[in-house]
């Protein structure tokens, strides 16, 4: 197939269907790797580029490379990716990427790793000499001049040499190490906004506090079902904050069966400032929990976040958040957390501080991770104008995301949290098919939030 050139990093791997393959002498992710793509294909007239970015050896499906060519061609595809078989730990699985969207801008999007590029589409792009994004901004840049499609075919296999769990690989990105990667992301991401006008200007509104309406200063909010092992500590946690103010705490118990709602009740009974909150039906999920007790006449002028598998890191908790709203003038704020297992010793990755979180620009980046950090918490008038999704998963992510578009975020980087992985935990180890249908959700989200801005700035 004399109109594709494969390029590969590994030396000695060829493809017997490529017309030409050239070893790269930098690592992809560099912008000397791409220019010298993009220089080889103008050179060699191939009309696409195969770029392998793996480190292992690679088998295809049979006829792979003319099906992606095929395809490419069909649709006019800038760039073209596929599913994937990976042997991990022995074991062969089928690995299904996303479709891709506007919302697909977050920097570990998976398109695998084997892609075909149109040098056509390639040869338009703007360079700039990034060492650590240049793969990155070349799928964001591709995305505007071409369609990037998705073909759901299992093409190629490969051996899958990241053994980590799901729920420790999802905090890459704010893993110190990685600190300058993602400064260098966060530039070319905010780049790529400002060429599609969804970029904001720093958010300069500011909130009035005087409100005096709430029975409390503050809530604490319990969503809850079926977590008869945890739910006490997280309530006693939230009892033993020492504030200046009178606070809440909001207890959701969304049907439990195994005994939680008998807990819950008896703290209830035995403190005056615990409420125990039953939805009417059984159609909430965890935003849906979130919104009713935000609804509550009992919900206080802030509602702060305790998931009821967690802890606060000390009683001094609801006061440092508090002050904070008042000395940063937002309408959320979030703190940061120390990942624990259940006996409260420290595991990977350790404290979650989102340090990369910028005044001027956090509010933009905030569209590239993959998450804001804990505990949340929301000016409670703000919140209940913008609701939270009822969703299981997400929910916390979407209002961020709706507050930042018009509302200050301010933060805490201390810890402030611990988030305790055990084995009944939800997020600690996710299946491929949960991991995608998470990353989905949240594409979407990112997509109706980037629509929206592009809207905001033209009105503006």
């Amino acid at each position: 197939m004399k109109e594709v050139s494969f390029f590969t990093t590994i030396e000695g791997l060829s493809l017997i269907d490529a017309d030409k393959t050239y070893k790269l002498e930098n690592p992809v992710h560099t912008w000397q790797a791409i220019e010298q793509i993009k220089q080889t294909l103008c050179e060699s007239g191939s009309s696409y580029a195969l770029v392998y970015t793996g480190c292992t050896d690679l088998q295809l499906a049979q006829n792979a490379v003319f099906r992606m060519v095929q395809v490419a061609t069909d649709t006019n595809a800038a760039l073209l990716y596929s599913d994937y078989f990976q042997i991990k730990a022995g074991k062969k699985e089928l690995v299904p990427t996303l479709d891709y969207s506007m919302g697909s801008v977050r920097d570990d999007f998976n398109i695998g790793e084997l892609v075909l590029v149109s040098a056509k589409a390639l040869a338009d792009l703007v360079w700039e000499p990034y060492e650590y994004s240049a793969w990155y901004n070349l799928r964001l840049q591709l995305s505007q001049f071409g369609a990037v499609v998705h073909l759901n075919e299992a093409l190629y296999t490969i051996c899958e040499t990241d053994l980590r769990q799901s729920g420790e690989k999802q905090f890459d990105y704010v893993n110190p190490k990685n600190r300058e990667a993602q400064k260098e992301k966060e530039l070319a991401f905010s780049r790529y906004l400002k060429s599609i006008g969804a970029l904001l200007l720093p958010i300069n509104k500011t909130i009035d506090f005087a409100e005096d309406n709430f029975k409390y200063e503050a809530s604490v909010v319990i969503p809850v079902k079926n977590r008869v092992r945890t739910i006490a500590d997280a309530v006693k946690s939230a009892l033993n904050q020492k504030t200046k103010f009178d606070y809440s705490i909001l207890v959701v118990d969304n049907f439990s069966d195994d005994g939680t709602s008998e807990i819950v009740a008896d703290f209830a009974k035995n403190n005056a400032n615990v409420f125990h909150i039953r939805p009417q039906n059984e159609g909430l999920n965890i935003g849906g929990c979130w919104n009713l007790a935000v609804a509550d006449e009992n919900c206080g002028k802030f509602a702060i976040q305790l998931d009821s598998d967690d802890l606060y890191q000390d009683g001094n908790t609801l006061q440092r958040i508090v002050d904070g709203f008042y000395s940063q003038n937002c309408a959320m704020l979030i703190g940061s957390y120390t990942m624990t297992d259940f006996d409260l010793n420290p595991i990977p990755p350790g404290l979650i501080d989102h340090a990369e979180w910028t005044e001027e620009n956090g509010h933009n980046n905030a569209l590239r991770i993959n998450g804001l950090g804990a505990p949340r918490a929301f000016y409670t008038p703000v919140l209940r104008t913008i609701k939270f999704p009822n969703t299981n998963y997400g929910e916390d992510y979407a209002v961020g995301l709706r507050i930042s578009r018009s509302y200050k975020i301010g933060r805490i980087f201390d810890s402030l949290y611990l988030c305790r992985r055990w084995t009944g935990n939800s997020d600690a180890a996710l299946s491929i098919e949960a991991v995608n249908r998470n990353n989905s959700y949240k594409d979407k989200l990112r997509e109706i939030e980037i629509r929206a801005r592009i809207q905001k700035n033209k009105k503006s």
